[in-house]
């Protein structure tokens, strides 16, 4: 765990950057002992804590169970009393309450906390717009609210800027999923007002050269090209795949079987070469 600690010391003043790097060394290191011994060999060290906390949390988003909430909450609880002006362990408090399917006002509460700390945090507003859904603890309603607010505050080179189109793809999974014709009309969905004033933004904006440039760019240029092949917006979705340049990202592909099988075909579908 050497080289994962001297990783984030160096991002430690990059807020942005460092919640990003936590997030993929949990979900790579989810079934690792590696963070949990680092923790118990360094138990006042606030990186290890949320790190062996995050790890615990993906196992249990991948296991579809809980093994130990209240470690993980107790981890966390210690790296921000270590760390208070990290974000980081209010993220994974706030990913573990809706594990535990929490009701809004404590939920809020953590969102609160994190946004404190950094405004504009992707994996929070990600995490939020999730638990608001109706296959949470909220309703279709509830997420055009928090888009409509996230959008009116937030700046389009924020790390958050991906949320309105998030919420747009989740609603054309979940059209899909229902399956019949209303599946097989799905892509008419991409025409609504709604979902093409979504996607003509991050589409005008984000294709620019040097931009996106937060830490998870390529994931959300992922979302995008994803957004424009399924809406048939091809020649718009060529440059993004070309900026992509071959990193996949898990989500949104895995929706539709193995994601670099589904990113291929959806690039060959945009006309890009290989």
């Amino acid at each position: 765990m050497a080289q994962v600690s001297r990783l984030l010391d160096q991002s430690r003043a990059d807020g942005d950057r460092r919640t990003h790097q936590l997030s993929v060394l949990a979900w790579c290191l989810s079934e690792s002992p590696g963070p949990r011994a680092w923790a118990a060999r360094e138990p006042r060290d606030a990186t290890a804590l949320v790190l062996s906390a995050w790890a615990q949390l993906e196992r249990a988003r991948s296991r579809g169970r809980l093994e130990d909430a209240a470690d993980i909450a107790d981890k966390c609880l210690r790296a921000a009393e270590l760390a208070p002006e990290d974000p980081a362990p209010w993220v994974v408090l706030l990913g573990l309450s809706r594990l535990e399917r929490r009701r809004q006002a404590q939920v809020f509460g953590l969102w609160n906390e994190v946004t404190a700390r950094d405004r504009w945090n992707r994996e929070a507003h990600l995490s939020m717009l999730r638990y608001l859904g109706p296959e949470e603890m909220g309703s279709r309603f509830e997420v055009l609210d928090f888009v409509d607010a996230v959008r009116a505050r937030t700046p389009a080179d924020a790390p958050c800027t991906a949320t309105d189109l998030t919420a747009q793809v989740l609603q054309y999974h979940s059209v899909l999923a229902r399956g019949g014709a209303e599946a097989l009309m799905a892509r008419h969905r991409w025409s609504q007002p709604s979902a093409a004033r979504a996607l003509d933004r991050a589409a005008d904006t984000w294709a620019r050269p040097g931009f996106p440039h937060h830490a998870a760019a390529l994931a959300d240029l992922n979302l995008l090209a994803h957004a424009l092949v399924a809406a048939e917006r091809r020649d718009e979705a060529r440059p993004v795949f070309e900026a992509i340049n071959g990193t996949v990202a898990a989500w949104p592909w895995s929706f539709g079987g193995n994601p670099v099988s589904e990113f291929e075909k959806a690039r060959a579908r945009s006309g890009t070469g290989g």
